[in-house]
């Protein structure tokens, strides 16, 4: 009797494996724009700050404003449960390594107060920076009203996974047609990783989803649960229900890649297989600025029960600016990841983000190695 596999696995592929082929016609990097779009509001860099206390304060928020991109602020985090979130992230740094996740675990046991998020969303407002805040779905309906109502201009629910049918004791879960409603702002969903998952939140009426499952450098989620999709797969997979979803109902929705990417290279494969913006935490936990200082830690880290996350020491590398547009001072592709985005467009002749979605990918697993041996013997 032949043997049946229990199950079929696909082939699926992350940063490293694949390549973006040059187009048959190039442009100057200085015509190409990168712009993106969430709901009504525009920006000139696709560069979204990920939600992690120890990237993103409200002031970094406001530079990411001033660079041309968007910082999110973690509206359930220090920010909002300390009255001076500034001296628990000097302890948190100053923690020693086998002390951190139990420390976490204490100082994120401290409640929410409800009147920081308003005072966290007015300070970012103050400045004139477009405001947006990140709430985990099991605290959005209560917590998102108080910070659109203090000025809110986007609102993002995440979990380390998100679906449109989850499945919970509670009476009526969070139904994200009736968030939209109530909220009248552009709300971003995430994080999901397959078509059928992505194409039923956008049918829920989102303007963005966030694609990935444990990529990021702070998280252990792949480790701890063993979930998760390479990235380049399941961007591809996003990006191909939000254009089903597009050619059915005229609708766009941006798919951000969310988690992974730490050099250009990582930005421009992301857009090419149908970003239209990323999120990105580490990278920018390295800057100057940073609240962190040189220390990052990810959303899940502190779970009382089974943390996902760990504070990892990510050093500090140069300034936000250095890091979006130069000038670069080294040649690992870690800085001026604007200006790779441009030059790579520019190679496959295309002038916006929706023509790089169009560039051409390979398989490709020497694109690290291949002439590469004294690179790598250093």
């Amino acid at each position: 009797m032949a043997r049946r596999l229990f199950k079929e696995l696909e082939r699926s592929y992350g940063f490293d494996e694949v390549a973006i082929v040059p187009g048959e016609v190039t442009i100057n990097p200085e015509m190409t724009s990168t712009k993106m779009n969430l709901g009504a509001h525009s920006f000139e860099a696709p560069f979204i700050a990920s939600a992690m206390d120890g990237a993103v304060s409200p002031r970094f928020a406001m530079m990411m404003h001033e660079m041309g991109g968007l910082g999110v602020l973690n509206a359930e985090g220090l920010y909002s449960r300390y009255e001076d979130p500034y001296s628990v992230l000097e302890e948190i740094i100053s923690m020693p390594q086998a002390e951190a996740t139990q420390y976490l675990q204490q100082v994120y046991s401290e409640p929410i107060k409800d009147h920081l998020i308003g005072a966290r969303v007015q300070e970012i407002k103050q400045s004139g920076a477009v405001c947006a805040v990140s709430f985990t779905p099991q605290n959005t309906k209560r917590l998102s009203p108080m910070a659109v109502e203090a000025g809110a201009d986007i609102v993002f629910v995440q979990s380390t996974v998100t679906t449109a049918r989850h499945m919970s004791r509670s009476y009526k879960g969070l139904i994200f047609s009736e968030l939209i409603k109530s909220l009248k702002v552009p709300v971003v969903v995430g994080n999901c990783v397959t078509y059928n998952v992505a194409i039923e939140l956008m049918e829920t009426g989102i303007e963005g989803v966030l694609v990935g499952v444990g990529p990021g450098a702070a998280c252990t989620t792949r480790e701890v649960t063993g979930v998760g999709v390479p990235q380049v797969t399941a961007t591809l997979e996003c990006a191909a229900a939000r254009e089903d979803y597009f050619h059915r109902t005229g609708r766009y929705v941006s798919v951000i890649t969310d988690g992974g990417i730490r050099t250009g290279g990582d930005v421009c494969k992301s857009m090419a297989c149908g970003a239209d913006g990323v999120m990105i935490g580490t990278p920018f936990a390295q800057t100057e600025e940073a609240p962190g200082r040189g220390y990052n830690w990810g959303m899940a880290n502190p779970n009382p029960e089974l943390p996902r996350g760990t504070r990892i020491k990510v050093g500090t590398k140069g300034t936000l600016k250095q890091i979006m547009y130069g000038p670069t001072s080294v040649t690992n592709g870690t800085q001026n990841l604007v200006g790779a985005l441009r030059v790579a467009m520019g190679m496959c002749g295309a002038y916006t983000i929706r023509d790089f979605h169009k560039a051409e990918m390979v398989v490709a697993p020497s694109i690290k190695t291949e002439g590469k041996f004294f690179q790598m013997s250093d």
